[in-house]
């Protein structure tokens, strides 16, 4: 049997995935939690086979998650699950240790081959992470400069993009109005900008909106 824990802080999308695996008989949602905080909570107290981390959380990201989680257990394995195109977060995710990436909209049909397949030691990859990994490795040409931000940074990019103030960001990262400040005044050095409204512009000729 494997156990699995779920971190998603939408409840609806955590019943989905229940349900998706209460069909399969060898395998079994153990554990839930809301936020990375809970999910860190419960690693560290127990054993499961396999996380499935959603990327975006209030608070200390996926992301920042699978980091901690990683440096906890380097052979715990998993699945990251985002509403977010490959091309956004699964090189980053797959960079950081995860053993697969999959968008919630494919999550229906790949996810219990994806775990199974994770489970049995091997690394899911779809045919659009395979094809952004295969660019990684042969591309000789220069990153894109939204390369160079950091997780977080990036993830403060994602959220001026769908136009929210400095304020509501700090409010749904948890940290202080300051520290949104100090990343954005970083976004726009490296991505050498001037503005929200470039930053915007930026991520949507850059395929990084949603």
């Amino acid at each position: 049997m494997i156990n699995i824990l779920i971190a998603d802080d939408h409840l609806i999308v955590r019943e989905g995935i229940k349900r998706i695996i209460d069909d399969s008989a060898d395998m079994a949602v153990t554990a839930e939690a809301s936020s990375g905080q809970e999910a860190l909570a419960l690693i560290w107290k127990n054993k499961y086979d396999l996380i499935i981390l959603d990327i975006s959380m209030p608070g200390q990201n996926g992301l920042q998650t699978l980091k901690l989680i990683k440096k906890h257990d380097k052979n715990l394995p998993v699945l990251m699950l985002s509403m977010h195109a490959e091309e956004q977060y699964a090189m980053r995710s797959i960079k950081a240790g995860a053993s697969g990436y999959l968008t919630k909209d494919t999550a229906s049909a790949q996810l219990v081959s994806a775990i199974r397949k994770i489970y049995d030691g091997k690394n899911f990859i779809s045919q659009e992470v395979a094809e952004l990994l295969a660019a990684d490795i042969f591309n000789n040409k220069e990153k894109d400069p939204h390369e160079y931000l950091s997780d977080r940074e990036f993830e403060v990019l994602k959220l001026i993009t769908k136009g929210m103030t400095q304020k509501e960001i700090a409010t749904k990262l948890s940290i202080s109005h300051k520290t949104v400040s100090t990343y954005r005044t970083r976004i726009l050095d490296k991505l050498n900008l001037q503005n929200n409204s470039d930053i915007i512009h930026y991520a949507i000729n850059n395929k990084l909106s949603d």
